[in-house]
């Protein structure tokens, strides 16, 4: 943790990116020490977990009524098209080569990418760059985040269980799960 502290400060200092250092920082003890990135594992594991819900205790309680007195039609919309089609279109495009089930990249990109970097990269960008109509590009993303909260929450358990039952029956009637009943049978 203090690597990635360490990291990020020392490039903000010399005007480089802070995130970047950070995750080039958490790339090389990856790759040098075993012990420290299973540590860093567990670390992920439970106080990852708190961390994110407390960045969105912050979003509900902070960012998004900020968001939503700038909040339009339009933008709700375009919200709408970045949760949907703005998202899920390059994750399926990305996916073309995996031969993938289509049911498994509709999935991918349902539930691919969310969440807190969109929160974290928002901010970055409005505080890095002057950008034009900031104040809108801030409600529009916010609204995406809420709306992927709701909608991705709401889904969650109803789609996973419907992936599984599909999953479940593609593998049961696939020829390898075929050769591997019969190559079952022959050591019983």
């Amino acid at each position: 943790m203090a690597l990635a502290l360490v990291a990020y400060g020392a490039a903000e200092s010399v005007g480089g990116n802070g995130f970047i250092a950070a995750f080039c920082a958490g790339l090389t003890v990856g790759n040098v020490s075993q012990p420290i990135c299973r540590a860093i594992h567990e670390f992920a594991d439970a106080e990852g977990q708190l961390l994110t819900l407390l960045v969105f205790l912050f979003f509900g309680a902070v960012l998004l009524p900020q968001a939503y007195s700038n909040l339009t039609f339009t933008g709700m919309f375009f919200a709408i098209l970045a949760l949907t089609v703005i998202r899920m279109l390059p994750v399926a495009i990305s996916l073309i080569g995996t031969r993938l089930r289509g049911d498994t990249r509709w999935f991918i990109g349902w539930f691919g990418p969310r969440g807190v970097a969109s929160i974290v990269f928002a901010l970055v960008l409005l505080k890095e760059f002057d950008v034009p109509n900031r104040q809108d590009i801030f409600a529009i993303a916010m609204a995406t985040v809420a709306l992927s909260v709701f909608c991705h929450g709401l889904t969650a358990y109803p789609l996973a269980k419907w992936y599984a039952i599909r999953t479940e029956r593609v593998k049961a009637t696939s020829p390898t799960a075929e050769h591997c009943r019969g190559t079952l049978k022959r050591y019983q």
